[in-house]
Formats: C-alpha cells, sequence, structure tokens
C-alpha cells in the first residue's frame, strides 16, 4: 500500500468514526404526548419530552430544538417498564438443561450469573413488546440459601447491556424440602454476625475475598438484601433482622405480607409481590389474593410487581398484571410505579421515571398500556429507538405469506 493510498484509507476511516458519531448523538424530542411521569408530576397533557446522549434532558422547554421531532399525536408515553425475579436472558427453553444458566449447584454468594447474561436472546425482543425496556435478573441458586447475585441489564440487545452486576444479594427462604427454615435463618444470621466480626479485626494489609465484600456491602446498607419469604411468621423475622443489622431489606414472594403490613409499612421494607396469586400454594402462602397488592399501597408498602410462575418467559404480561391490580384496588399510578420508579428505586436504578437526568427509556403506547389492545406504537431505550418485533412476529409472517413452496417455507 502506498503512503497516498494509505493516507487516503485512514481519511475514510476516521470520516466514517466521524459520521457515526454525528448519528449516536442526534437528539430527539416527542411532542403532543400524554405524558404518565412517575413522579409527583402525575400525568402531563400535551407535553414534550427531549432525548440527548441516552438522557432525558428537558420536558415542556419553552421551545422544542432536536435533530428529530416525533409528533405524539396525544398517544400516552410511558417510563419504560422494568422487570424483576426472572432469569431473562439466562434462559432460552426452561426444558433444556444446556439453555439455562440461572443456577447451579455450588451457587452461593459471590454467584454471579450475569457473566452468562445473552443479550441476544429470543425472549429478549418479546419482553420489549410488553413495554419492558429493563430487567433485574436474579439468580436461582442451588444448594445453599445463598442464591447468588442480582443483576440490572438493558433490553436494548447489545452485549453492553449489564447496567449493575452486583445489584443485591438473593437469599431464599421460608420452607424447606429437607430440613428447617429456622436453621435456614440462622444460617443467614450467622453469617451476617461472623462479617461483622471479621470486618472489625480486619487488617489493612488484607484482601477481601468476593464474598467478604458482598457482605460488607449488605451490612453497610450499600447493596439490598433480597430475600424470599412468604410465611407472615417469617417476615416478622426477617424486620427484626433489619433492625438488628440495618440492612437494606427488600421481600420477595411475600403472599403473607398483607397480614403484617403495617408493620412492613412501619419498618419501611419494600415487598415484591404477583398480582395474580389468588390461592394458596402452600401452607407459607395462605393469604395469597387478587387484592394484595392493593392493600399493601394502602397500608404504605412500597410495591414491586413481578409475574409468578415461569416470569423469564411470561415478564411481557407485566403490564397485564399491573391492570389486575388496579381493578382490585391498586391506584392506577401505584400500579405504574409499582413497575417503574418503584423498582428503580429500590434497585439504584437510573430509569423508571420520565424526569430530567433519567435514562431516556420511553414507551409510547397507541392506548392504556393496562389494557388488553393496547400495543407500543415505539420504543426508546437510552435514547436510541428499538425494534420490538420478536420470533413470534416472524413465525407469523412466514407461516401467512404467500408462496409456491410448501406452507412451511418461505422463498
Amino acid at each position: 500500500m502506498t503512503k497516498l493510498t494509505h493516507s487516503f484509507s485512514l481519511s475514510l476511516v476516521a470520516a466514517g468514526l466521524l459520521a457515526s458519531t454525528a448519528v449516536d448523538a442526534q437528539s430527539i424530542a416527542i411532542i403532543n404526548a400524554t405524558v404518565h411521569t412517575s413522579t409527583e408530576q402525575g400525568v402531563l397533557q400535551g407535553a414534550s419530552i427531549i432525548m440527548d446522549e441516552g438522557k432525558i434532558t428537558a420536558i415542556n422547554p419553552a421551545k422544542v430544538d432536536a435533530d428529530t421531532i416525533i409528533d405524539a399525536k396525544g398517544q400516552i408515553v410511558t417510563p419504560g417498564f422494568i422487570g424483576s425475579m426472572n432469569q431473562l436472558g439466562l434462559v432460552e427453553v426452561g426444558a433444556v438443561a444446556g439453555s439455562r444458566d440461572g443456577g447451579d449447584d455450588k451457587a452461593s454468594i459471590d454467584f454471579d450469573p450475569s457473566l452468562a447474561f445473552n443479550a441476544h436472546s429470543s425472549l429478549i425482543p418479546y419482553a420489549r413488546k410488553g413495554g419492558i425496556t429493563r430487567d433485574v435478573i436474579t439468580p436461582q441458586g442451588g444448594d445453599s440459601i445463598f442464591a447468588g447475585l442480582a443483576s440490572v441489564v438493558d433490553l436494548s440487545g447489545e452485549f453492553a447491556s449489564e447496567k449493575q452486576t452486583h445489584a443485591a444479594l438473593v437469599v431464599h427462604l421460608g420452607e424447606q424440602s429437607k430440613g428447617s427454615r429456622a436453621m435456614a435463618l440462622k444460617n443467614l444470621v450467622d453469617k451476617l454476625e461472623a462479617q461483622q466480626q471479621k470486618n472489625k479485626k480486619k487488617k489493612d494489609d488484607a484482601t477481601p475475598s468476593t464474598e467478604d465484600i458482598v457482605l460488607t456491602k449488605v451490612l453497610a446498607g450499600e447493596m439490598p438484601l433480597l430475600v424470599t419469604a412468604s410465611r407472615a411468621a417469617d417476615i416478622i423475622e426477617l424486620i427484626k433482622l433489619k433492625q438488628q443489622f440495618s440492612v437494606n431489606l427488600v421481600i420477595a414472594g411475600a403472599q403473607d405480607a398483607v397480614v403484617v403490613k403495617e408493620q412492613l409499612a412501619q419498618a419501611s421494607v419494600p415487598v415484591i409481590v404477583s398480582a395474580m396469586e389468588s390461592l394458596p400454594g402452600s401452607f407459607d402462602s395462605l393469604h395469597a389474593s387478587l387484592d394484595n397488592a392493593g392493600k399493601l399501597e394502602k397500608a404504605g408498602v412500597k410495591v414491586l410487581l413481578s409475574i409468578a410462575g415461569d416470569a423469564s418467559h411470561n415478564v411481557y404480561q407485566l403490564r397485564f398484571d399491573a391492570g389486575n391490580a388496579v381493578s382490585y384496588g391498586m391506584t392506577q399510578q401505584g400500579a405504574l410505579k409499582a413497575i417503574t420508579a418503584n423498582v428503580a428505586d429500590v434497585f439504584g436504578i437510573n430509569a423508571g421515571s420520565v424526569a430530567v437526568g433519567k435514562a431516556a427509556d420511553l414507551v409510547m403506547w397507541n392506548d392504556d398500556p393496562f389494557d388488553f389492545k393496547s400495543h407500543v406504537t415505539k420504543m426508546f431505550i437510552n435514547g436510541e429507538e428499538v425494534s420490538t418485533e420478536a420470533r413470534q412476529d416472524k413465525l407469523r409472517k412466514r407461516y401467512t405469506t404467500d408462496s409456491e413452496m410448501p406452507r412451511a417455507y418461505t422463498k
């Protein structure tokens, strides 16, 4: 290659990089929108939102100035919904062991399943169709009560989707298939007490293990302690544990939480519940009911909604569960916060509300997002528009397209 040709090639590369940067840096404005902010501002009519550099930079500015302007024509805009308590991106087919990476028999405090997160999972575009833009993935764990570390990911489909790799320490308590729940709780208390003593005696030159780092963050309140528990008696013991160690406690499952809702509210303990559990699944969940989310909200408990059962494949339906919670007593704005701002607050995610400085995760809907007949018309993650076409859409197109080939094929 001659010097002239080499210089010309470098110029082309530089020009390409500059062009790419220019495209990436484009600002976007949505105007004439009905914005459900998921903040104290509530609903804004005929509002404008400016996005730039992946963040929301202005709401209702005096003058709208952006590279691209989208007229919502009155359509509803919400924050992107945030899923939780699932293995999205860690499982493809539940019945195929080789596609499951959310748990391991040897998993414990330092198990970080985000190392296996697949941003190209076919489940992610399907979740986006339900308005999900971020997700808190939680490990299934193994033989230990310590399941491992939760992570926060965005659903952009990019390889750099992991936003927080140590979002919470997940612990499974309650009924035991072998042994006693009392021993499981004792193991948790003993582990926290041992770490407290270890931190007091720690030498400055000592190199802490990953387990030490995690437990120290939990004890400092810097990392949530996410515990699955359902029985009211277990929840009371966990409230005592929060008071003893001053941990940032979050309880998931919590079918019996309504029995102790006043204690939960007083102790400022958020709960993650399903709005669709209406029957006891065990002796730990005798108070499962469709109106639990509404009762907890009215009592002043911070409520987060998640999907019961196979949440990894069904997180798409989170909006319908939120609508069901509204029909059984939860407020419309409370249900919206339960799948946006409340999740963001609990796990320290800079998203979940339409406010200046928050990540530009926005979803435009043709109608009420909690209604079955509504659908996403546009979606933005980190200020970039993303597709909501899923594998199911491609299959429908394949099998309904006229062709001279057999019905299962297209040219």
